[in-house]
């Protein structure tokens, strides 16, 4: 079992052991219940793996369900050990106060009960918020201005998808309703950024077709993302490919002949090919540098060694944490914001929030998006 694997079970293992925890303090219940409570939680704790290897099985029907229960449950126990563990902070600071002041605080305090019942309730409640939220797919729209863009085109449209996650979760309906958002912005161009298919893709029969439909006037380009690497990268490739996407890994083309795209694969990749890409730098130094460029990066790290070499970076990769206040988290490893912020005068960068989701059907606080860029000549942009 890989180091991620272990740490992650470790992790949502203690979860589960936490919620165990508050339940015996505030309950106090038999031995029945408690076993029958253990036995539950290590069920849900091993459920994503029981997932995959139903799935592999070729028990589709049965993996989904347990995919949808498993992945539910992960959200409200997250959401649950956030509020919990608030309130944990809460107790702590009045201990201290009491410390420090030589007062009494006691009567500050939540009762066992009421310190189980509030986080149940308000993960219960967001869960449900968050399973509305992640099927609510927002449109966020950037103008930017550009001599690149020239006059006689006047402006140039795309559109840029992210982390669709198409699996077992996200499915047909899901993915009907990205691809409306998608063609009601009428795209010249249409980008993938990574992690368009999960670790779980058997059986995705008609999806690819779905999106082979959306035509736009230049293309469409996509790049990798780490979960094209777990479902199996010739796997996943094709899938993209045959959704009619030019899978750009680490090259770079010119789309009808006004804008450049470079695509470059995502490093986990470097783990199955045992092998060194050529750097970033390398590849926009090919591309014209008259024309706007485009880089499709899954990760959001700007190489510092490519800024002024590229126009436009499109990245997406972290949800913007997908459950809030998960994006704390997420912030420690990329300590960048969502959406668009100027890298220098010459370079910009965009973060999506992802159109999909991974794991847990839920978002909170960070609503799925279709993002569309207008890049506009830059005398007729005003």
């Amino acid at each position: 079992m890989s180091l991620f694997l272990l740490t992650f079970f470790f992790i949502y293992g203690g979860t589960h052991l936490y919620f165990f925890l508050k339940v015996k303090a505030a309950l106090s219940p038999g031995i029945p219940f408690s076993l029958f409570l253990a036995f539950f939680l290590l069920l849900m704790v091993i459920t994503p793996l029981l997932v995959r290897i139903l799935e592999n099985l070729g028990l589709e029907a049965i993996a989904r369900f347990a995919g949808y229960t498993g992945y539910l449950w992960m959200g409200f126990i997250f959401l649950f050990f956030s509020a919990s563990l608030a309130m944990d902070i809460y107790h702590g600071l009045l201990h201290g106060a009491g410390f420090f002041f030589r007062r009494d605080f006691s009567a500050f305090f939540l009762a066992n009960r009421t310190a189980l019942i509030l986080p149940l309730v308000l993960g219960m409640a967001t869960a449900l918020y968050g399973y509305f939220e992640a099927r609510d797919i927002r449109t966020e729209r950037i103008v930017i201005n550009t001599p690149k863009v020239p006059a006689a085109v006047g402006k140039l449209t795309i559109v840029q998808i992210s982390d669709v996650h198409l699996g077992l979760i996200i499915r047909q309906e899901r993915l009907k309703r990205i691809i409306t958002v998608i063609n009601g912005a009428s795209p010249d161009l249409l980008v993938s950024t990574g992690d368009l298919v999960d670790g779980q893709i058997n059986r995705m029969t008609g999806l690819a077709e779905l999106m082979r439909d959306i035509r736009p006037k230049f293309g469409k380009f996509a790049v990798t993302g780490n979960h094209e690497i777990y479902a199996g990268l010739d796997q996943a490739v094709g899938f993209t490919e045959r959704a009619g996407f030019k899978v750009l890994r680490n090259e770079g083309s010119t789309a009808g002949g006004l804008i450049n795209v470079v695509g470059v694969d995502d490093p986990t990749i470097e783990r199955v090919t045992h092998s060194r890409p050529t750097p970033e730098k390398a590849l926009l130094q090919k591309v014209p540098s008259d024309r706007f460029t485009l880089l499709l990066k899954h990760r959001p790290v700007v190489d510092r060694e490519s800024i002024g070499l590229f126009d436009l970076q499109l990245s997406g990769h972290v949800h913007k944490g997908q459950i809030f206040p998960f994006n704390l988290v997420t912030r420690l490893f990329y300590p960048v914001r969502t959406g668009f912020s100027l890298v220098s005068q010459d370079s910009a960068l965009y973060v999506s929030r992802g159109t999909g989701t991974w794991g847990p059907p839920i978002r909170f606080l960070a609503p799925p998006e279709v993002t569309v860029i207008e890049l506009i000549h830059a005398d007729t942009g005003k």
